[in-house]
């Protein structure tokens, strides 16, 4: 097994129960103490987990939310194949909104340069990605601009997304279940996506499997908001059937 591999069982081990044991890893993966020490590091660096004595817990548990570099240094092909299959869900022409996030940014990276369309942002970051584009028309929601994501929230974000009516909102979430919707650290940005998706004709969620079956503390949508969950393949069986049942289309990427 590779490191990576490891790890990200790890992860999975971490969050299915809740806590994970140095000493129980290294007897279950078959390797050293020090070896799992140096996992935990990497997960804590990437700021998914956070080391404790003896193990690790996952950041979630501890409502710790994970700056946007740290996210975006995580499962990077899997979330270069979810935004690569997005781009079937673009409209041929019009307008769509992109939500702040990791996943989101390589969607706009990837965006073609062969068709015309307005594209709504919340993120400086996105806007500043977007803006020399030809072919793209940029609007850039303004507001408070949240340290941890780069997101704009409050007032001045959700006043223009108020009157507008887009093809599509390409969103990303921290949690996604069927019983608790989706949810996201901090209520301010929850209120932004809630009116992201208030603002759009069809919604396409962009979120890795370790986001599906998770919960944070704001809600901003339910499952059943959603026309298309894009993910990738590592997520379980059940939990896409799970989805689905709730309406939604879910693509494996």
């Amino acid at each position: 097994m590779y490191a990576e591999e490891r790890q990200e069982e790890i992860l999975r081990l971490a969050r299915a129960q809740g806590r994970v044991d140095v000493t129980a890893l290294a007897d279950g993966f078959q390797v050293t103490a020090e070896t799992i020490r140096r996992d935990l590091t990497v997960l804590e660096r990437a700021g998914v987990l956070r080391r404790v004595h003896g193990g690790a817990i996952p950041v979630e548990r501890i409502g710790f939310e994970p700056a946007l570099a740290a996210r975006d240094s995580v499962l990077i092909t899997e979330k270069e194949r979810i935004a690569k299959a997005a781009l079937a869900e673009l409209p041929d022409e019009g307008a769509v909104i992109l939500d702040a996030g990791s996943t989101t940014a390589r969607l706009a990276h990837a965006l073609p340069t062969d068709r015309e369309l307005s594209v709504v942002v919340n993120s400086p970051v996105l806007a500043t990605v977007l803006g020399t584009r030809a072919n793209l028309t940029v609007l850039l929601l303004g507001g408070r601009v949240r340290g941890k994501t780069l997101a704009t929230v409050d007032d001045w974000a959700l006043r223009p997304l108020a009157d507008m009516y887009v093809d599509v909102a390409f969103m990303g979430t921290n949690g996604c279940s069927v019983e608790r919707g989706l949810t996201t650290p901090d209520p301010a940005e929850a209120t932004v996506k809630r009116a992201m998706i208030a603002a759009a004709r069809r919604v396409v969620l962009l979120a890795d499997h370790t986001k599906i079956g998770n919960d944070y503390l704001a809600r901003f949508g339910a499952v059943g908001d959603l026309d298309v969950l894009i993910t990738d393949t590592g997520l379980d069986a059940e939990l896409a059937g799970d989805v689905e049942a709730a309406g939604v289309r879910v693509v494996r990427a």
